[in-house]
């Protein structure tokens, strides 16, 4: 006997979407068009190349530019052996993938600055909260070999921009953390306060005293961040070289007519950076009610990372720095401030057949009508005619051309204007002209 479809397709579990992962089904999909097209046209804008790096390298990359010590590296990255043995990991990050490109294939030659910038999706091993997935997506921005403070300033102008233009209200907060060999002086002061408040402070912050001391400004508990606005300041030890980076950073923001924050607490989560470091939060007075305590809320982060290239071993010296915008974010806060995508342009023309025959013919004309310029849509798989008009009025399609059997056998094709109704009957072979006539009118 043989068992019905029906009863083993109820054995059959559907599987399930993991956890920290999202679909983006269409419906969403015009906040990501919206936010796609603006940032390629902005970093077209600004003379910036497109570069698309591998999803997966070799773990080792991420451990020597991010920290063995840093979260990302230790908590969050997926890193595991491959069938060859070697150790790999998916990107958790872009940065250090532009720099291996930008070594590997000799761009240090090129004229510089090389200024590049990508799209696509990361990967972290994160807790899901509101906004955030352990597959997301980054849209960068890199601009090495420059060391000017004219850079840094530029690149925040744009991260600005970006979002002004895709309609958000958000504010910039910045902050120097200085070069490597000051900023271990700092530690040795900030850990030895932390010490004294060890009581205050959460179980990573504890940890972060002994492996990323830097990483206590950092914290996002609302405890540790009271404690934290009590620590010494990472400005009082600076070097003189990058007070006058920082000082000349912020004369250009005031040049441009950027607004920003002077943060001494914002730092990094990773040990790359040096020098300027910056974010571009929301500019709202209180969280939204989807966020949860402790959530991160920038929209952007980026900043010098001047050692970077010479420790994946390119030329000594090479400066260098960037900034990632976290899409996924910026959607969600597209969302929280109301911001409306522009409504795409709707379908000139929507193409109803009747019959085999009818439909052979109407695949062939809806070809001819595309190739003309004109938007048109289909429903092929319909047959009922009920049901192609109930598609065309719901993409609010301008006309609708009516193809069946009669049509076929008369050479002509019936066309009906959605808005009054009316319809007219024309030849099949005086139908794109009549389109492009009735579309300008």
């Amino acid at each position: 006997m043989t068992t019905p479809v029906s009863a083993v397709s109820k054995k059959i579990k559907t599987p399930e979407l993991l956890r920290g992962m999202k679909d983006i089904l269409p419906d969403e999909q015009v906040y990501w068009e919206y936010f796609r097209r603006a940032a390629e046209s902005i970093a077209e804008a600004y003379s910036f190349g497109r570069i698309d790096t591998p999803i997966m390298e070799e773990a080792r990359l991420f451990d020597r530019t991010l920290g063995r010590n840093t979260d990302v590296v230790e908590k969050e990255m997926y890193a595991f052996e491959d069938k060859g043995g070697d150790l790999v990991a998916l990107r958790p990050e872009a940065t250090a993938s532009v720099v291996r490109a930008y070594i590997n294939h000799g761009m240090l030659n090129w004229p510089q600055p090389v200024k590049l910038w990508y799209i696509g999706p990361m990967f972290r091993y994160d807790r899901p909260q509101s906004g955030r997935y352990r597959q997301f997506h980054q849209y960068g921005l890199e601009v090495l070999g420059g060391g000017d403070a004219v850079v840094d300033a530029q690149l925040i102008l744009i991260a600005y921009k970006l979002f002004k233009q895709v309609g958000l209200k958000v504010k910039v907060e910045i902050n120097s953390i200085g070069a490597p060999e000051t900023r271990k002086e700092y530690m040795v002061e900030l850990v030895a306060f932390a010490r004294k408040r060890k009581k205050e402070l959460c179980e990573d912050c504890l940890r972060r005293m002994a492996k990323n001391p830097l990483r206590l400004l950092d914290c996002k508990m609302d405890s540790c961040r009271a404690v934290m606005k009590e620590a010494p300041q990472i400005v009082d030890w600076l070097d003189e070289v990058s007070k006058a980076h920082f000082m000349s950073v912020i004369e250009y923001l005031d040049e441009v007519g950027v607004p920003y924050v002077l943060n001494p607490y914002l730092v990094r989560g990773l040990d790359y950076y040096s020098r300027t470091v910056f974010e571009v939060v929301p500019d709202r007075e209180a969280k939204a009610p989807d966020e949860e305590p402790g959530s991160q809320s920038a929209l952007a982060a980026g900043g010098r990372y001047d050692g970077l290239i010479e420790l994946l071993g390119g030329r000594e010296a090479t400066p260098a720095a960037g900034f990632a915008v976290g899409i996924e974010r910026a959607i969600l806060e597209m969302k929280r401030q109301g911001v409306e995508p522009p409504v795409l342009p709707t379908p000139d023309v929507f193409f109803a057949q009747l019959g085999e025959e009818a439909r052979r013919v109407a695949l062939r004309r809806f070809e001819e009508v595309r190739a003309a310029g004109i938007r048109a849509v289909e429903s092929f798989g319909k047959a009922a005619l009920k049901g192609q008009l109930e598609v065309a009025n719901r993409l609010k399609a301008r006309f609708t051309v009516i193809l069946g059997q009669k049509e076929v056998s008369e050479g002509t094709v019936i066309v009906r204007d959605m808005d009054s109704g009316a319809q007219e009957t024309i030849p099949m072979d005086k139908m794109v002209d009549y389109l492009k006539r009735a579309l300008r009118n």
